[in-house]
């Protein structure tokens, strides 16, 4: 284990209450040599496949060893289980609802355990707030030292739930694509999920979206007027769509799901 273990948090329960300051305190006070990251907490409320994205997305960006707390639990005290999966590089906690579809489907698993001890998790436990009582304290013990095999039951990893993930598609040997808007961030981008590996830019691409002209690819913002909407690949490696010095998401009225296509001139 690091000797200053470093564990990301990522939610959607915003800034405005005490929910993440009360995560953070139940992490110190039993792991105060945690390095705690906020990966964000502004996962639109109750977007599992949001979450599921940019954390797939945003995971190797961090050291082996790294613990991660994803929390988008619209069924927080139903029976879904609260979850722990280990790979050959982090180990993630997370509800059992498809927030980790993409570690499922991606990454090596070495171990998957259901959290189910009560001697890792906080005494009193709320029926709405298991990111303070049940992932925190969790998260905190295996950064102590505890193997995830000691919070509860090993299981089959297939027997995760996981989500059908936002795709791009093409009918025409790849001369168009088909995808959607996922995500938009916090400066109105619209981030969608046509992925750039897809595309092959020996080609010139026009992309498309409702109320929106065919636009080109571009490098950067720098390449349009000021309030001009462009085109670009987004440092996730997905094409997104923006104004310069804009908001796209307001001037088009667009958000999540809103259909985008992109095709070859």
């Amino acid at each position: 284990m690091q000797h200053h273990p470093v564990i990301v948090l990522m939610t959607d329960f915003g800034l405005a209450d005490t929910f993440i300051g009360q995560m953070k305190g139940v992490i110190v006070s039993l792991a105060p040599s945690a390095q705690i990251i906020d990966l964000t907490h502004a996962i639109s409320p109750q977007n599992i496949v949001q979450g599921a994205f940019l954390l797939g997305k945003s995971r190797h960006f961090f050291p082996d060893g790294t613990i991660f707390i994803a929390i988008v639990d619209p069924g927080v005290g139903t029976s879904r289980k609260a979850i722990a999966i280990k790979t050959d590089r982090y180990t993630f906690l997370a509800p059992d609802n498809g927030l980790l579809t993409k570690i499922l489907q991606s990454d090596n698993i070495r171990h998957c355990v259901q959290i189910t001890k009560e001697h890792y998790m906080l005494r009193t436990q709320s029926s709405t707030f298991h990111g303070r009582d049940v992932f925190s304290p969790a998260a905190a013990h295996l950064a102590s030292g505890v193997s995830p095999l000691e919070l509860g039951n090993e299981m089959d990893p297939s027997k995760c739930t996981t989500i059908l993930l936002p795709d791009c598609t093409t009918s025409d040997n790849g001369r168009s694509w088909n995808g959607q808007i996922i995500s938009v961030d916090h400066f109105g981008n619209l981030v969608t999920s046509i992925d750039s590996e897809s595309i092959d830019f020996s080609r010139e691409w026009l992309v498309e979206t409702k109320g929106c002209p065919p636009l080109p690819i571009s490098i950067t913002y720098g390449e349009v007027a000021d309030q001009q909407l462009l085109a670009y690949v987004g440092s996730s490696g997905m094409i997104e769509i923006a104004v310069r010095n804009g908001h796209a998401a307001k001037l088009l009225g667009l958000g999540d799901g809103a259909p985008v296509w992109i095709s070859a001139v």
